[in-house]
């Protein structure tokens, strides 16, 4: 059985996250008291509900909203461990600025903003949470991310592979849009020629030929990207003996539309050629467009 417990502050996406874990086959429970889940779990497990509804897959949701719940999480996975069960603590969170946008954009009310002020509540669950993120396998970081992008982090996570057991998670970003927060390696790549500077190839963006044509022709750029695939083909097998699930990889340039993007998919290519369980991501790839065109 697949089990996911989906944590995180209140307003880092995490209906987002239920909706493409539900797309994806799970059984998801939402706002799920800690003690409850090794019950709900053990049922499925003893054939419950997994042969009668084919659940092969669960995700809970803990949130924040009572103190005296959360404190059972620690329990809840002490018990979970007992019964066998592999399981991934994924953990959402952003920025204060950006959950006070949010809220402000949405007009929702925070779960903790009954007697605090939006800032002290978005401060009070961070205290909160402190030890659940401690002991998350997993952070993801939307202060930048689009909707699509979570969807692809998430996608990374419940990946299997068979020839690896680990997936991999290639990223092109722009510097000038901020560093992915959970990032193990990143490589800085505005060291090769911008293709921004040619006309021709201003709008255009590192999924075009011409781009490709482009940087192809200066032979630094195949050096770094042969470079990058034997760093990464050293380490990986080290990660896998460490017990490491994903491997999240940044390209980065300026805007991340041209170099970033071309070396992503390069190095997509040549890792899944080589039997790896990879999935690409391109962040920042159309926030220039406008200004471009």
């Amino acid at each position: 059985m697949e089990l996911i417990l989906l944590t995180g502050m209140s307003g880092a996406g995490k209906t987002q996250a239920v909706n493409f874990l539900e797309d994806s086959g799970f059984f998801c429970m939402d706002n799920c008291p800690p003690y409850v889940i090794p019950d709900v779990i053990n049922g499925f497990i003893k054939g419950t509900g997994s042969e009668n509804f084919g659940i092969s897959k669960l995700a809970f949701v803990v949130d924040c909203r009572s103190q005296e719940l959360l404190e059972g999480f620690t329990d809840a996975i002490k018990d979970i461990e007992r019964m066998g069960c592999v399981y991934k603590i994924v953990f959402l969170e952003a920025s204060d600025t950006v959950l006070i946008g949010r809220y402000q954009q949405t007009r929702r009310k925070h779960p903790l903003a009954n007697s605090l002020s939006l800032t002290d509540a978005i401060k009070e669950e961070r205290s909160r949470l402190r030890e659940i993120r401690a002991m998350a396998d997993n952070i993801i970081d939307t202060t930048m991310l689009t909707t699509t992008s979570l969807r692809e982090k998430l996608k990374a996570l419940i990946v299997e592979d068979d020839t690896t057991g680990l997936s991999l998670f290639i990223e092109s970003f722009g510097f000038k849009f901020g560093l992915p927060a959970d990032c193990d390696y990143v490589f800085d790549v505005r060291f090769l020629p911008n293709p921004y500077y040619i006309p021709e190839l201003k709008n255009l963006t590192g999924e075009d030929s011409e781009i490709a044509e482009y940087l192809t022709g200066f032979e630094e750029t195949d050096e770094f990207l042969d470079k990058a695939c034997d760093m990464l083909g050293f380490t990986i097998p080290y990660f896998m003996r460490e017990g490491k699930g994903r491997v999240h990889v940044g390209v980065g340039c300026t805007g991340g539309r041209h170099r970033s993007v071309y070396c992503a998919t390069r190095l997509y290519s040549r890792l899944k050629d080589q039997g790896f369980n990879v999935i690409l991501n391109h962040r920042d790839i159309g926030k220039e467009e406008k200004r471009y065109s």
